[in-house]
């Protein structure tokens, strides 16, 4: 099982805490310090969707110009969350050959079994 998420995210914190209580030993990845591979990006937008990808609720989304934030499809979405990792909706979880994006109660049903 990996988590991917920034350190100093509540929710990701709420979720490896969980996970780990549950008997999980989640490979935490920070995007923002690690990175994230423009292949990570496209195979989690494929399962999810990249509009569910796109945290456009984030300090960092209000701070792009209106011109990176118009037109958005799935090619732009990817670059934009490439070159800024904070816009990728957290904490995205791969585990068991799935992939979930955030931390709602549908999965933590799925992951807390």
């Amino acid at each position: 099982m990996k988590l991917f998420g920034l350190k100093n995210c509540d929710t990701c914190k709420k979720a490896l805490k969980a996970l780990q209580g549950a008997g999980h030993a989640p490979d935490f990845h920070d995007v923002r310090v690690d990175g994230v591979t423009k292949a990570y990006l496209s195979k989690w937008a494929r399962a999810a969707g990249w509009e569910t990808l796109l945290n456009t609720r984030s300090t960092t989304w209000r701070g792009l110009s209106d011109k990176e934030k118009s037109g958005i499809d799935e090619k732009k979405a990817i670059a934009l969350m490439e070159a800024h990792p904070a816009l990728i909706k957290r904490p995205v979880i791969e585990a068991g050959g799935k992939i979930t994006v955030g931390w709602t109660k549908d999965v933590q049903g799925a992951l807390l079994k």
